[in-house]
């Protein structure tokens, strides 16, 4: 489809053009750096700036570029970036240029200061903790600390007939290794989850006061795609799939209206003043896709300002932020 033939709206003009998988991290001292799949899937990129606004306009370095053959040489995707005990790690899902669907996640690791000019290494695949877990096509890795531990979350498919896709969690041994057993997180139970395929994926993670709550994507990549939510109490056993609760309708999905189309695979940064937390999300402004979605390049990044209503996150295209106002914050 001609990407200027669709509807304009004041909700669906992007933050970033043609990054999918939008991930932004704001560092303890106040930097933000942005990354996400570019629709080559052939390498690792970074955006940094002094705000959240100033990265729709930052340089973009790659720090990474997929092999020529082998482990990591196709489908280079969903990348996210993570400072843990003063080291850089980036995650992401690979494929091989002979089996492009032998999708796994890799690590990489920056022991310098800067992530934008420091040295990057290969870690290779994240280490499974035995031989029962973790095994099969895996990706969209994200992590998160909680009371002192760190937490991995990703999508792996399993056979249950056709393969579906579950969101697992396990603990961290280490940025590179995982220390117990997967639990499952969630299935893709409901109708909505399973739409083209069978999918639950790009799972993220939001705090806010005594909860923790994951987001996370359902169904096929075109315009059915959407979003889903899970919570549970912070006190909790978060390794406990029955202490998670999950709502029974999505929480965002398309709205032709607005011209948001197939919204999913999130992240979530803070304002500049540290008050409001914001989702960074990505979507098309069209439905008519011809062939493969996940080959259509027109995934753009937008940003959506998150509102509390009795302490649980509302998702609603109307907060999406728009040009004047990333000026305006700037």
């Amino acid at each position: 489809m001609d990407k200027n033939n669709f509807k304009r709206t004041l909700y669906n003009e992007p933050f970033i053009t043609r990054r999918a998988d939008p991930y932004i991290y704001r560092h303890t001292n106040g930097t933000c750096y942005f990354t996400a799949s570019v629709p080559e899937y052939d390498r690792i990129i970074l955006r940094c700036s002094d705000s959240v606004p100033g990265l729709r306009d930052a340089g973009e370095r790659t720090v990474w570029k997929r092999h020529s053959k082998g482990i990591m040489s196709a489908h280079i995707w969903a990348p996210e970036l993570h400072c843990i005990n003063g080291c850089w790690y980036i995650y992401f899902a690979a494929g091989a240029v002979d089996d492009i669907w032998k999708i796994r996640p890799y690590v990489l690791e920056c022991k310098e200061a800067d992530p934008m000019t420091g040295n990057w290494k290969e870690l290779g695949m994240m280490q499974a903790y035995d031989e029962f877990s973790f095994q099969d096509f895996s990706l969209d890795m994200t992590v998160f600390e909680h009371k002192g531990d760190w937490y991995c979350v990703w999508a792996e498919k399993v056979s249950v007939g056709k393969k579906i896709s579950n969101l697992y969690i396990a603990r961290m041994e280490t940025p590179w290794k995982l220390s117990t057993d997967q639990v499952t997180l969630t299935a893709p139970d409901y109708d909505w989850e399973r739409k083209g395929f069978w999918v639950n994926e790009g799972a993220a993670v939001l705090k806010h006061k005594d909860k923790i709550y994951i987001t996370y994507s359902a169904s096929a990549t075109g315009a059915c795609y959407c979003m889903g939510l899970l919570s549970i109490d912070a006190g909790e056993d978060i390794l406990d799939r029955n202490a998670w609760k999950k709502e029974r309708n999505p929480v965002l999905k398309s709205d032709p209206d607005k011209g948001i189309y197939g919204p999913g695979h999130n992240s979530f940064v803070k304002s500049e003043d540290g008050k409001t937390d914001i989702m960074v999300y990505h979507a098309r402004q069209y439905d008519e896709i011809i062939g493969d979605p996940l080959y259509d390049p027109n995934r753009h990044t937008y940003l959506m300002t998150i509102l509390w209503e009795q302490g649980k996150p509302v998702f609603d295209l109307r907060n999406n932020i728009r040009s004047e106002e990333f000026c305006l914050e700037a």
